[in-house]
């Protein structure tokens, strides 16, 4: 049956708990009007598109995405607007003999067997988001409005003048505005975006999303609300909603759409209003894997030596939402045992870890890296996770704690390998001491991989595969590069989810000798690639040739070396 399926896939996903699955079944039966995948929405235990993937998964149906709905009605009169809206099914196409429609539980054959009556023809089904039908059911058969053009229905917002900020308070409390920012928020979650912007103009409030690295622009409220809805936010966060003139930072706990999330807020005065970012950190959808990250053959190998040293340091560098927070906890859980004490300072604490001693840092109130550090190794760790070398005095002491015997991780922000090494010997850190305690260094970018739904070979032209030395990484055989084509199961782009590409820099006694030289990141690069370094291009590269991403991913993130 494919309800039992469906319910196993979210079972194996860890979307749902043995515990849950029996509530859904106490509830099922005295709710007899609501099927299984309606109760786990409306219990607030999965989402829907939890839902509707796990339905997609089971290989009997295809996911209808929101630019799909046709605008007009597409099913005959003799099939009336409450009956839809109650099971929440719209019309797709229609031809002589079968009519499509999508539907939230196209397993709902009471549905199903009454469309056939209705219109006498058969009825293929597929899955749809409960809202999006909802949605466009709206458009067809309502006054073409999305969601939030109906929520504007409800505001009642006058021109406020800077002084306003009682009637700004119980503005930010009213249903329409607390609508407004829960949609936009559930509208990140089901689209697993990893922020929300949130920016005012003179004549407009722009919303975006970044999913997978990309920003793309959602319904936004209508800019006389601008005011309210980034008040409602900010009280959410318990930041001061009558501070307009300085940057803010604050937190948020969220449960929606059966998730827990911890959402960071950051806020800054811009020209019209304050600019909003949100960073969604989602606990259940952060993998703590090497392998799923993307790390694999001799990288990974090497990265896990060093791993395993007692002593010494780790860096992984790149730029900002490359990953880095990611691997560094990804190499905490590694090294997360009974048997080791570990301490973190971080700014923020991105994600709790059982078992982690973590420390948030607060300059306010004197509470640096480098004030925390101090004391930290008073508290006899094996471990130390610093999270980002900012100035001389964190990377002195931390060099001091590898000098001790400990095991030390940390990130800074450099376009490779080779640059950690310079960006340490600029902020006036001493040749010997870097030489002795560092013992290696990792480069990551973050490439979007192609959807497996969608993906379409093409085969590499022989111009193409001499130009980029593709032969290195197949010797044999023909070479199968793919496209993006876009399809329901990853909205259309594409693209579905993100790996790290990598090159890792081990600190060896040829390298070692060009850092006491005080030699140039190029010639410490080179040298590394000698010594058999696969850099962040060729790294690339081989997932192209694997089928896991797209050349021009790679080309975003990376220049050719």
């Amino acid at each position: 049956m494919v309800y039992d399926a469906l319910l196993k896939n979210l079972q194996d996903k860890g979307k749902l708990s043995l515990s849950e699955l029996k509530k859904v079944e106490r509830v099922k039966k005295t709710a007899i009007a609501e099927s299984f995948p309606q109760l786990l929405v409306k219990l607030g235990l999965c989402s829907e598109l939890d839902v509707a993937d796990a339905f997609v998964e089971t290989g009997r149906f295809e996911k209808v995405i929101a630019g799909q709905y046709p605008l007009e009605p597409q099913l005959p009169e003799s099939v009336s607007l409450r009956f839809l809206k109650q099971y929440h099914v719209i019309g797709l196409a229609q031809d002589e003999g079968n009519i499509t429609v999508s539907m939230m539980d196209p397993e709902d054959h009471f549905v199903v067997d009454a469309l056939k009556l209705a219109t006498g023809k058969q009825v293929l089904t597929k899955v749809g988001l409960l809202s999006e039908i909802d949605n466009a059911l709206e458009v067809q058969y309502g006054e073409g409005r999305s969601q939030m053009d109906k929520l504007v229905d409800g505001l009642s917002i006058d021109d406020l003048g800077e002084e306003d900020l009682e009637h700004l308070k119980d503005l930010a409390s009213e249903a329409p505005v607390i609508k407004m920012v829960n949609l936009i928020m559930q509208r990140a979650i089901e689209t697993k975006a990893s922020d929300i912007h949130i920016e005012p103009f003179e004549q407009s409030l722009k919303v975006r999303l970044r999913i997978d690295g990309v920003l793309q622009e959602i319904d936004a409220p209508p800019v006389k609300s601008t005011a309210a809805v980034i008040s409602r936010i900010k009280i959410m966060a318990k930041l001061n909603i009558a501070e307009r003139r300085l940057p803010q930072d604050g937190r948020i706990k969220v449960q929606m759409l059966g998730k827990e999330l911890d959402l960071r807020v950051s806020t800054i005065p811009t020209m019209y209003g304050e600019s909003v970012v949100i960073r969604l950190l989602d606990k259940e959808n952060t993998v703590l894997d090497f392998t799923a990250l993307g790390f694999a053959g001799r990288h990974l190998d090497a990265f896990l030596d060093v791993l395993a040293m007692p002593h010494g340091i780790i860096l992984i560098t790149g730029p900002t939402g490359s990953g880095k927070s990611t691997t560094m906890y990804a190499a905490l859980k590694q090294l997360n045992t009974s048997a080791r004490k570990i301490i973190t300072v971080e700014d923020p604490v991105e994600y709790q870890m059982e078992g982690i001693n973590q420390i948030q840092a607060k300059p306010q109130i004197g509470l640096t890296f480098a004030s925390a550090l101090r004391s930290i190794v008073r508290q006899d760790p094996d471990v130390i996770m610093i999270g980002e070398m900012r100035d001389l005095e964190t990377a002195r002491i931390a060099v001091q704690s590898a000098l001790t015997g400990h095991l030390v991780l940390s990130t800074l922000h450099t376009n490779d390998a080779a640059g950690g090494v310079t960006r340490l010997l600029d902020m006036g850190l001493e040749e010997y001491l870097l030489t002795s305690t560092v013992n290696g260094i990792l480069a990551q970018r973050l490439v979007r991989k192609l959807c497996v739904a969608c993906k379409e070979a093409h085969p590499a032209s022989p111009e193409l595969v001499d130009s980029l030395r593709l032969r290195r990484f197949a010797p044999t055989g023909d070479i199968t590069l793919f496209k993006p084509i876009g399809c329901s199961a990853c909205g259309g782009t594409g693209y579905r989810g993100r790996m790290a590409i990598i090159e890792f820099l081990p600190m060896t006694d040829p390298i070692r000798k060009l850092i006491m030289a005080h030699e140039e990141a190029g010639k410490i690069q080179k040298l590394a690639i000698e010594e058999g370094m696969q850099t962040l291009y060729e790294n690339g590269l081989v997932k192209v040739v694997q089928g896991i991403t797209t050349l021009e991913e790679v080309m975003r993130v990376t220049t050719e070396n």
